[in-house]
């Protein structure tokens, strides 16, 4: 009985794994493949490996410079949300007056329910008076805005498990709240500080619809938008849209595939300390 059901866990993990891993694998194929490949024989293996689907993807429609876009915005957005969201955090789990802290911590979580499709009319009118639309920090702003929360509720579960006495010790070295920040904090919060990076940073780089409706600039658009405009100029080139869809997906399969051991020790320690 034991055995029977050992085999049903695995056979259910490899369908699931089957399940996530087929369109990826599927675009991944269909990337080599001309048009009638990808239309005639969509399962099959490519007769002939069609690099020249990556050189249109990058030379017609410029993926490199919209690839750049996403890399500038992404990062700016996801680094100036985790110092902020760690220094909440820091004042939230160390602040003197609980009610305060407990208000601010409440405050911060029922923000996570707030959707932000519900959000894009005030934050359109917003960015407008700011000056601030179609440039770079129509998303920098919002995108920071909104990793805040989440990282605040994760990074505020660990820092709870960090000895008050570390931070005694430093005090007593003549450490300021930054240099505790600094020298004593981040380096202890590395796991946690991984996984929340990598999970705004995948969030920043797939968002569409506030990067379509803040950038109107063609040179400003980000990859996602780009890959959309692309599908509409080359609807039938099955082949370079596919391999404009896995140029997109590469850095967040890369940088996944590279952390994944910090990622999940970050979401362990996270969930369960505290």
């Amino acid at each position: 009985m034991r055995k029977a059901t050992g085999i049903l866990r695995h056979v259910i993990l490899i369908g699931y794994l089957a399940i996530i891993l087929y369109p990826l694998l599927f675009i991944f194929n269909s990337s080599f493949k001309n048009n009638s490949e990808v239309v005639l024989h969509p399962w099959a293996l490519p007769e002939k490996f069609q690099i020249g689907n990556y050189i249109d993807a990058f030379g017609n429609s410029h993926i490199g410079k919209y690839f750049m876009n996403s890399l500038y915005i992404s990062t700016i957005a996801t680094v100036a949300g985790i110092v902020l969201a760690t220094a909440i955090a820091y004042a939230i789990t160390r602040m003197r007056f609980p009610r305060i802290s407990k208000l601010v911590y409440g405050g911060l979580l029922l923000s996570l329910l707030i959707s932000p499709a519900s959000l894009l009319i005030p934050l359109y009118i917003m960015i407008r008076s700011l000056g601030i639309y179609n440039t770079p920090f129509a998303l920098i702003v919002p995108y920071t805005a909104f990793s805040i929360p989440i990282s605040v509720f994760v990074m505020a579960a660990f820092l709870k498990s960090i000895p008050r006495e570390l931070e005694e010790a430093g005090v007593m070295d003549g450490l300021s709240v930054f240099g505790l920040l600094g020298r004593i904090i981040m380096p202890l919060t590395l796991p946690t500080l991984v996984t929340v990076f990598i999970l705004n940073f995948m969030g920043h780089w797939n968002e569409f619809i506030m990067a379509n409706l803040f950038l109107s600039s063609q040179d400003l658009r980000t990859l996602p938008v780009a890959v959309v405009a692309f599908m509409d100029k080359f609807q039938m080139n099955y082949g370079a849209l596919t391999a404009s869809v896995m140029i997109s997906a590469l850095p967040v399969i890369i940088v996944y595939t590279v952390l994944q051991k910090q990622i999940i020790q970050g979401v362990a320690a996270g969930s369960v300390k505290g």
